[in-house]
């Protein structure tokens, strides 16, 4: 985070906050893993797989650490942060695994500390003790992440702005009555309570549309105003952006004033103690995306999808850590993207998935002037919730995906009961990612992929012969691993 957006006070808070955690390193070695991702994009479930096949000895063939036998021994451990939620692993995996269930979604911060020894890979190195890794993952919504370039707005800019996207495309008709009641309050009249929060109530509602399922907008600060938690009814959360401010400093009092006075407020409650307190004690960080709800829901949800992007990767400054340096600072010095539900389609598509997601962080890195060194992509599925099959239609053979449908779900006119298994032809992702920008580009919804986007249920897990659960089936979850913490189990 630029330097700009943070005071002196801020500076030197997290600047103790790293000596100490430096300190207690020194202690036992640790890796702050930050997990975060856009909305539905399956946080829970990433974590919930990682921690289960690291302790049952999932297969993980491009983790090398684990492949090669070096790590003897992994378990959970007490949390370093007394403050913080547990990440309730043992709920949530009983959800996978014994009821097939999907966990509920993060709407709060969270942590879980899972420790790892190992023999170093290094000859050198073994001649001395074996080594031990702490990984404290860090749970957080990508609401919250999207709010930080918050800071670096006054609340005109962040009026003007909100106002000018809200204008565009689809959220034109979703935004009008929040538009409307606001066009019709004198803003510089005295601030009345009951108008704030009407406003606020509106602006609400038009970002719940904009979130909803058949929309799946990804662009939606403040972040707080979806999840507001214990602040809901709070001050900091009755305000709203008002579009078309007249020139000059609101006078005191007023409507104008109040709302200026509760943005600044959300700031300093909400926003700068996430990141002071946890954001800017990450050291290596994983965004999960659901580009595949946003390409089936057209060019405005890719375009709204690179967007949020591009303001998500503006908050990171990946680079390497000097040790001198990390004593005051600290850079998350790798960053992976990861787009989910690649089980969703067939693995003819799972390299094309990541190609147009690679595209999209490279678009969104050109737009905000930074550096993609750091920065990698992948299609994974955290639990593979389905098997590829072939069918005969038609004298032609179809590749299809076959899982149990959740209950509720209706394909073609048939609803599903959340027990009878189906086969179903996903679609295909263009060979050529030039071909699917060019269609977003020209605005042509014709041009774009058509997929079959079913939601499915959680495999059912099968026992060894000692009765012992497998860990959970995935997708590529090894290559993940190995590039957020591989390299400190070397």
């Amino acid at each position: 985070m630029p330097p700009s957006l943070t005071s002196f006070t801020d500076d030197a808070l997290i600047a103790f906050d790293n000596l100490t955690d430096r300190a207690a390193n020194l202690v036992n070695p640790s890796i702050r893993l930050g997990v975060t991702g856009l909305s539905r994009s399956g946080k829970t479930v990433f974590i919930s797989s990682l921690v289960h096949n690291l302790l049952h000895g999932g297969r993980l063939p491009l983790f090398e650490p684990v492949q090669s036998g070096r790590v003897s021994a992994v378990r959970l451990e007490q949390q370093p942060d007394d403050a913080i939620p547990r990440f309730q692993y043992e709920d949530h995996v009983k959800a996978l695994v014994k009821e097939r269930l999907w966990p509920d979604s993060t709407r709060a911060i969270s942590e879980l500390r899972i420790t790892l020894d190992y023999r170093s890979a290094s000859g050198w190195n073994r001649m001395f003790s074996p080594g031990r890794l702490s990984i404290d993952i860090v749970d957080y919504p990508g609401e919250w992440l999207l709010d930080l370039p918050l800071l670096a707005q006054d609340f005109r800019s962040f009026s003007d702005n909100t106002a000018t996207l809200a204008r565009s495309g689809i959220r034109a008709e979703l935004s009008r009555p929040w538009l409307e009641l606001a066009s019709g309050i004198d803003m510089d009249a005295p601030a009345d309570e009951m108008v704030a929060r009407q406003l606020s109530t509106a602006f609400a509602d038009y970002l719940r549309a904009c979130k909803a399922d058949e929309r799946s907008l990804s662009t939606l600060p403040p972040g707080r105003f979806l999840m507001p938690g214990d602040l809901d009814g709070s001050p900091a959360l009755t305000f709203a952006p008002l579009p078309d401010m007249p020139d000059g400093k609101a006078p005191r009092g007023s409507l104008r004033a109040m709302m200026e006075r509760r943005y600044e407020s959300y700031k300093t409650v909400v926003v700068k103690p996430f990141f002071r307190e946890h954001f800017a004690r990450l050291d290596r960080q994983i965004v999960l995306v659901d580009a595949l709800q946003a390409i089936n829901r057209g060019s405005e949800a890719v375009l709204d999808l690179e967007r949020a992007l591009a303001d998500v990767l503006a908050c990171f400054r990946p680079g390497h850590n000097s040790f001198f340096s990390s004593l005051y600072t600290r850079r998350i010095d790798r960053v992976l993207v990861a787009a989910t539900k690649a089980d969703h389609l067939h693995h003819e598509s799972h390299d094309r998935l990541e190609a147009i997601t690679r595209r999209l962080v490279d678009r969104a890195i050109r737009s905000i002037g930074m550096s993609g060194a750091g920065i990698d992509t992948l299609a994974l599925a955290s639990v593979r919730a389905t098997r590829e099959a072939t069918v005969n239609r038609d004298g032609h053979t179809l590749p299809v995906i076959v899982g149990t449908p959740m209950a509720g779900e209706t394909i073609n006119g048939e609803q599903f009961d959340g027990k009878r298994k189906t086969a179903i032809f996903p679609g295909d992702l263009p060979e050529d990612p030039d071909s699917f920008f060019q269609a977003l580009e020209s605005d042509s919804e014709q041009h774009l992929p058509d997929l079959n986007v079913v939601r499915f249920r959680p495999p059912a897990v099968e026992e060894s012969g000692a009765g012992i659960k497998l860990s959970v089936p995935h997708i590529r979850l090894d290559r993940a691993l190995q590039f957020l913490f591989g390299d400190r189990l070397a």
